[in-house]
């Protein structure tokens, strides 16, 4: 038997694992270690913080796929990998052998430079802590008469906006305005800065509708219990700090020995194969493709599923792999809580509630291929 190892329920892998459920090969043991049972789906993660879908909705049962599919599956978190006798280390202590390995686990907000990030921030990744703070506001919110709630959303990327549009339009469910008041921090001199200035100021003029605060050109410094200070000396009196930050990969991916950037992510060719180990395979946010960088979106990560599915089966099979190439432009749909959305590709952007009800269309067609297996 040929062990064959995924570590992550990221988009890719999802997708892979459902592939090897219709048509899996003879004589592979395959095993999924994920810290969570049910992993989110990044694409309606906002809309589910704005009430637009439910838990089941917005995530994937790996239970369930693992079931299809006919797979171990493990619940724990990998703290190390030992390539040369081809170990992977878990935080419960357990050691687990393989002969091929798939990573998918995603990234995490970069909280290093920001003194007291650990102790007082909230990361957007993962994903399940930052729902647990999330319930805890909404409990909050509904049974304390809170007189002011104030969140900072510190990162103005596609992610800190979404996040920071949506939480305001579920919180204002149950509070009235004037109790609720929320800050975007943002190191650049406009928000959403890897696109075009139209999406940029037509975000910022929903942000500024919206009543949400916003600070350009700003550094936070330090995080406090109940601020944020930035690096100019100005201070912020805030709640709750959430992290929507510079991507990072986990600290003992760096540490390993396979060959990563300066951030900890994994170089892969186009084979979607480590650079230095054609026996490990990388997708997601977590792998930067040598010759062909990209943002880390999920769009590139669910088109990495069928070839990341096709070339692990070549590879058991003694076949070519073979190379895929992310596309240039990417279309990304920014969800806006009053049933609409804003359209970026390339120089192209649009807004209407069509793209609303598009995304929707989207989202929700994604998430049935794991529901009807």
């Amino acid at each position: 038997m040929t062990d064959l190892v995924f570590i992550g329920g990221g988009h890719s892998h999802a997708i892979a694992l459902k592939l090897w459920g219709k048509k899996p090969l003879l004589g592979i043991n395959i095993t999924l270690i994920s810290n969570v049972k049910n992993t989110p789906y990044s694409g309606m993660l906002p809309a589910y913080l704005a009430g637009y879908y439910s838990y089941q909705e917005s995530h994937i049962n790996l239970e369930k796929l693992c079931k299809f599919a006919k797979i171990n599956l493990i619940i724990d978190e990998v703290i190390n990998i030992d390539c040369q006798n081809k170990k992977i280390m878990c935080k419960s202590g357990g050691k687990i052998n393989f002969d091929l390995l798939s990573i998918d686990i995603g990234s995490n907000p970069k909280i290093s430079n920001i003194e007291g990030a650990n102790l007082y921030g909230i990361p957007a990744k993962p994903v399940p802590f930052l729902l647990e703070k999330w319930q805890e506001i909404i409990k909050n919110s509904k049974e304390n008469n809170l007189e002011n709630l104030i969140l900072t959303f510190i990162g103005g990327g596609a992610g800190g906006v979404e996040l920071a549009i949506n939480t305001h339009k579920r919180l204002t469910k149950i509070l009235s305005p004037e109790k609720l008041t929320i800050n975007l921090i943002h190191k650049g001199n406009r928000i959403l800065g890897n696109h075009n200035e139209w999406v940029s100021y037509k975000l910022t003029d929903i942000l500024i509708n919206t009543n949400i605060n916003i600070y350009l050109n700003s550094t936070v410094k330090t995080i406090k219990k109940e601020e944020v200070i930035l690096t100019s000396g100005k201070q912020i009196i805030s709640n709750y700090h959430f992290l929507v930050t510079e991507a990072t990969a986990p600290l003992w991916l760096k540490n390993s020995s396979i060959m990563t950037d300066k951030n900890g992510f994994i170089f892969i060719k186009n084979t979607l194969q480590s650079i230095n180990y054609d026996f490990i395979f990388a997708t997601g946010d977590i792998a930067n493709m040598i010759n062909y960088p990209h943002p880390k979106a999920g769009v590139f990560a669910v088109k990495q599923g069928l070839p990341l599915y096709e070339n692990i089966c070549n590879l058991l099979n003694h076949k070519s792999l073979k190379c895929h190439y992310p596309q240039k432009y990417y279309l990304n749909l920014i969800g806006i809580s009053d049933e609409t959305a804003v359209a970026s590709w390339g120089y192209f952007s649009w807004e209407s509630p069509l793209l609303w009800y598009f995304k929707k269309y989207l989202d929700t067609a994604f998430m049935k291929q794991f529901t009807e297996l």
